[in-house]
């Protein structure tokens, strides 16, 4: 063999390069999905299958084969980025070191139940195999409920790393390591770097963002170690992380407003340490709740959070003496110490304690935790006995209220005047040194952003919905705002100049767009059975607008908005400020607002508006009625309104079951009045404002005259029911309990 010069190699250098070569192995450009199975089905240890720049549709992936140790098989794009798998496609792997790259799957939804999975059949697993820099983003099934999964890992000594997972809307977790079989257990995986961008609220339980194991095989060790990611307002249900295995580890996260909490579910031995928990007092924003043996939580930095209940800073548990496999392991043997809760609400112990879970937490420590809360909020709640927690040398801030069973000064827990300082790494630590040892350590490394998912694929900013775009002026006729709204741009403002439209089509919005007017200047009829439909992407706000049902048509069941008739993924929101809403009663059972089954609202919120003379309901929230947890709306807010001869109810919400996974509905009635609300008599709720089973209740400061009864259900959870400063005028008392008691 000749060098460059023209001189023979030594025999010995020969074989290096040999080698290498070798190693190195072949680099195959596929360009279709023929190309791309003939090249799996000759791929050797060391050999790179590269997929052409463009966009592969409807392409199940099956990627197998059995590289070596230094020599893995590898599948990758031509240009990382620009390699988008879209349509009906999926990704699984299947065999030995295995390696998978720069690919993007979008525009899209897998066609089984999972987009990624680390096995190629039942049993056919992938082992010391790796993803890596691998975008998914918003890869939904239009239908809300269909539920399937972005990412299942099976096998052992597998990686998942630096990959970004962006919009999980639909049912089902985000990602989850399954340990249903003896080759996927004490599988030692490691899932780091990652990027898992927001999840918005599902209403359901089944949001999760990162499930280990579930509670068939939960008293089965995992050793999976969960470190080093960033989760971004991953705000699904209550648990974001659901540990459901034991043995594993999770270490040097951080959770950025994300609603919920790392949740040690099932499983014994796990270890939380030196996470980061950064709620920035968005609401329902959690930490870390305990449940089970011998779980370690140290050394972890817990700021601005909100949650409460089994949301909270800090929970822990009580336990169901002898619990079957899928209840509530009494924590027993927990060490809790050097963790950092700072302008947080709620440190929850004995947390949900209750006739079946009757068996508070034993032979615990609770040690040289800092607590500091310094308006004086109150944190501590303790439900059930604590003898079974040895406190020691806590320190609590001494502006910090005690809250309900508050912890003695002592030994235990140390109140004292501290003063924090921000550290070179952003987190604040008692200034003085008299506290070293309390709480985090100040050198504890807080992972940035920008060191997760990928380099080459933007992470998402602020979820703005209105008023980014153009501005777009118009005047009255037919179907002006037909036509205008089908030529805007999400984030568009559509202003309408004064005088009188008539809309013959019903005006779909399928991107955020808002509607304004100078109020009262321009008014709006419409001939169709709706005049607004919100389908999947769209959302709409409306100001200054006068809306009037006088040309709607003489058929019952006409709304003035409805969403689709068909499931919607992505929730949308629904505003209204300064409108004036009249004669929506062509017919009987004319709602305002008529969302469809499976559909949700982030939010719908009503301002400054007025209603008067409509058949049916105001906000028709009440289709999920299959007692599963599901509801159709997250916050719905009235202020400063008035309601006046409304046949239906003002708000018309439901949300059954008993399960605990969820947040909402929250529901806001302040400084408005209601005249003569509910007494129609196809209102089946008998009541001006039916609420079955919301978790989250202000009814404050409102006048209602001539009107049924607000009824108030609590079906689960540990409802918030505030009702203060109304004013009954002809009109019963509320009604609040539970089914037998409120009625229908």
């Amino acid at each position: 063999m000749r060098n460059p010069f023209g001189k023979f190699l030594p025999l010995a250098l020969v074989a290096i390069v040999l080698a290498a070569n070798q190693a190195r192995g072949a680099e195959i450009l596929v360009g279709n999905q023929q190309a791309y199975r003939a090249a799996v089905e000759s791929a050797e240890p060391g050999d790179t299958i590269i997929l052409a720049n463009g966009v592969w549709r409807d392409f199940e992936i099956l990627f197998t084969g059995h590289g070596r140790a230094g020599e893995p098989i590898t599948l990758t794009a031509e240009t990382r980025g620009e390699v988008i798998i879209s349509g009906r496609s999926n990704l699984r792997l299947a065999g030995e070191h295995l390696v998978v790259s720069g690919l993007v799957f979008r525009d899209g939804y897998t066609p089984t139940n999972t987009v990624i999975a680390f096995r190629g059949t039942r049993g056919d697993l992938a082992h010391h195999s790796r993803v890596t820099e691998t975008v998914i983003d918003h890869f939904n099934n239009p239908e809300r409920f269909e539920t399937d999964f972005w990412v299942m890992m099976y096998g052992r000594h597998n990686r998942f790393d630096h990959n970004h997972l962006e919009g999980k809307s639909n049912a089902g977790v985000t990602m989850a390591v399954r340990l249903d079989s003896e080759d996927s257990r004490r599988n030692h995986h490691r899932i780091d770097h990652n990027y898992f961008g927001p999840r918005p609220v599902l209403g359901s339980n089944g949001g999760e963002t990162l499930r280990i194991g579930t509670s068939t095989w939960s008293r089965t060790n995992s050793f999976t170690v969960v470190e080093n990611n960033y989760f971004d307002r991953c705000n699904g249900e209550v648990e974001i992380i659901s540990g459901k295995s034991g043995g594993n580890v999770f270490r040097g996260n951080v959770f950025h407003e994300s609603q919920g909490t790392l949740t040690l579910r099932h499983g014994h031995g796990n270890t939380v340490e030196n996470n980061v928990f950064l709620g920035n007092r968005v609401s329902h924003t959690g930490g870390i709740r305990v449940i089970n043996r011998d779980q370690v939580v140290r050394n972890n930095y817990l700021r601005g959070l909100t949650g409460h209940r089994f949301g909270g800073a800090l929970v822990v548990m009580n336990g169901v003496p002898n619990s079957p496999i899928n209840r509530y392991d009494q924590v027993d043997g927990a060490i809790i110490e050097n963790n950092s809760i700072i302008d947080s609400d709620h440190i929850e112990l004995a947390a949900g304690s209750d006739e079946e879970r009757s068996a508070p937490p034993i032979n615990s420590v609770f040690r040289s935790n800092l607590v500091h809360n310094s308006d004086g909020r109150g944190i501590f709640t303790a439900y059930d006995d604590l003898s079974g927690i040895d406190f020691q040398a806590n320190v609590i801030h001494e502006s910090t209220a005690p809250g309900a069973n508050p912890p003695e000064p002592g030994d235990a827990f140390v109140y004292s005047s501290i003063r924090l300082r921000q550290s070179a790494n952003g987190l604040l630590h008692p200034a003085s040194e008299e506290f070293n040892g309390i709480g985090v350590p100040r050198d504890l490394a807080v992972l940035k952003r920008e060191a997760t998912g990928v380099s080459w694929y933007p992470k998402p900013g602020p979820d703005v919905r209105f008023g980014f775009g153009q501005t777009r002026e118009i005047g009255p006729g037919l179907d002006s705002i037909f036509d205008a709204v089908a030529e805007a741009g999400a984030g568009d403002t559509i202003s309408l100049l004064p005088g009188e439209y008539l809309e013959s089509k019903i005006v779909v919005v399928d991107r955020p767009l808002a509607i304004h007017a100078p109020t009262g200047e321009a008014t709006i009829e419409f001939e169709r059975t709706a005049l607004f439909e919100i389908v999947d992407g769209g959302s709409l706000r409306l100001e200054g607008l006068e809306l009037s049902g006088m040309s709607a048509p003489d058929v019952a069941g006409n709304s003035a908005i409805r969403t689709s008739r068909y499931s919607m993924v992505s929730p949308y929101v629904l505003e209204l400020e300064n409108v004036t809403v009249s004669d929506l009663n062509s017919n009987h059972s004319f709602d305002f607002f008529s969302p469809a089954k499976h559909t949700f609202a982030n939010l719908v919120r009503i301002t400054n508006s007025r209603f008067r003379n409509i058949t049916g309901d105001v906000l028709a929230l009440e289709l999920e009625t299959e007692d599963l947890g599901i509801y159709n709306a997250e916050t719905i807010t009235i202020r400063n309104s008035i309601f006046e001869n409304i046949e239906g109810a003002l708000a018309n919400v439901y949300r059954g079951g008993t399960d605990e996974s969820t947040f909402g509905p929250h529901f806001e009635l302040s400084a408005s009045t209601l005249l003569s609300v509910g007494n129609g008599s196809r209102n089946a709720t008998n009541a001006s404002v039916r609420l079955h089973g919301a978790q989250d209740v202000e009814i404050i400061d409102n006048t209602l005259s001539g009107s049924e009864p607000i009824r108030i259900t609590t079906i689960v959870g540990d409802p918030v029911n505030t009702l203060d400063r109304n004013r009954f005028e002809n009109t019963p008392l509320p009604i609040i309990g539970d089914a037998s008691e409120t009625g229908p």
